[in-house]
């Protein structure tokens, strides 16, 4: 409002409009609540009802309309959103804080109501996982969201739920949590209990050091709010009855686009390298790989055959890794079984004739 004082043409205001507006914004009146007290705050009291007092103070007793130097306000107090909830904490005398606002343009009084919530309570993995899970990956744009089934499975179709990060803070705020209002309402639609994300941190992940000189990447990374999308993901999605699990990032993006953006792509339906990222976030919430399920066996085991891919039991190490080489068949010590087909050889049979002939001597030819 300074700022826009010396510039009134620009934010199309007049001086009286600006000197309205200027001692709004001075007149306003806080208190906080404390728990125990009488309707949760001792200077601003909401009843049930509706009826807000205000306890003066001592220069202005003088003032009070009520008992114990308290002033009444004509008007009645309603709260349309969580209304039931704030009556709740007022009958159990549970801390309230309020806050009393004029807004100059509309020419009314504001009474708002704040508290502190309890921590949600911890759903075991096992219960999360119970029916099924939404993978998200994260980008700078957007949010790519997939719903999978307990086994690991894409069901239906991927969805997208854009946000746009530049210009003010406020407005960052605002479509981050746009995007995140419309992403745990598809997910409360879904019927799944969690909801799997990457956990990102690039605190130390934005240094020149790290990636030289790609100043735009470094510039896309500073300004991507990590810290306050989980905050704001982690609060509003226990408004919902929803778990958060967080996933290692590590190459859900390669390995999705790998092994899932070809087989789910179909004539009617692109799928992007990020789609099939959030199917990698949520196999590795899930506890499954990132692998597809194991190919049919080939003809014969020779390398030419291509790549085949292993399914494994979630507790194994290394189960994402590559696979070993097998051993060269010169140096397999294995015992082989089976018949032999090839004929054997003359000179091998010599060997074995020579090596079983035992030597008997005739009696008959011990004569005197």
């Amino acid at each position: 409002m300074l700022n826009r004082r010396h510039h009134l043409d620009e934010a199309g205001l007049t001086l009286e409009g600006w000197r309205e507006r200027w001692e709004a914004g001075r007149s306003f009146l806080q208190a906080d609540g404390e728990s125990g007290k009488r309707l949760g705050n001792e200077t601003i009291r909401v009843t049930c009802e509706g009826e807000v007092s205000i306890r003066l103070p001592a220069p202005l007793a003088g003032l009070a309309n009520a008992a114990h130097g308290r002033y009444v306000l004509s008007p009645r107090a309603a709260f349309a959103h969580r209304g039931a909830e704030w009556a709740d904490r007022v009958e159990a005398d549970r801390a309230v804080a309020y806050r009393i606002c004029h807004d100059p343009d509309r020419g009314r009084w504001y009474l708002t109501a704040s508290w502190q919530r309890r921590p949600a309570p911890a759903l075991p993995l096992e219960a999360a996982r119970a029916e099924g899970i939404v993978g998200v990956d994260t980008n700078a744009d957007h949010f790519a969201a997939w719903r999978l089934d307990v086994s690991g499975n894409p069901v239906g179709a991927p969805k997208r739920f854009d946000y746009d990060l530049t210009g003010a803070a406020s407005h960052r705020d605002a479509q981050v949590r746009h995007a995140i209002t419309r992403l745990l309402h598809w997910a409360a639609a879904c019927g799944v209990a969690a909801i799997a994300i990457e956990d990102l941190n690039f605190d130390k992940e934005k240094t020149r050091e790290k990636h030289g000189r790609h100043t735009r990447f470094r510039q896309l990374i500073s300004g991507f709010p990590t810290g306050k999308l989980k905050a704001r993901l982690v609060s509003m999605a226990a408004e919902q009855g929803l778990a958060i699990v967080a996933v290692d990032p590590a190459y859900t993006s390669k390995w999705g686009a790998q092994h899932w953006r070809e087989p789910m792509a179909t004539s009617g339906r692109e799928v992007s390298r990020h789609d099939a990222a959030s199917i990698a976030v949520g196999r590795r919430a899930l506890g499954h790989p990132i692998r597809r399920r194991t190919a049919p066996p080939p003809a014969h085991r020779s390398d030419e055959q291509g790549h085949r891919t292993v399914q494994t039991e979630p507790d194994t190490p290394g189960r994402e890794g590559p696979r070993r080489p097998g051993p060269e068949r010169a140096h397999d010590a294995r015992p082989r079984t089976g018949s032999r087909t090839r004929a054997t050889s003359a000179s091998k049979t010599v060997r074995d004739a020579r090596r079983t002939r035992r030597w008997v001597q005739d009696p008959l030819l011990d004569t005197v």
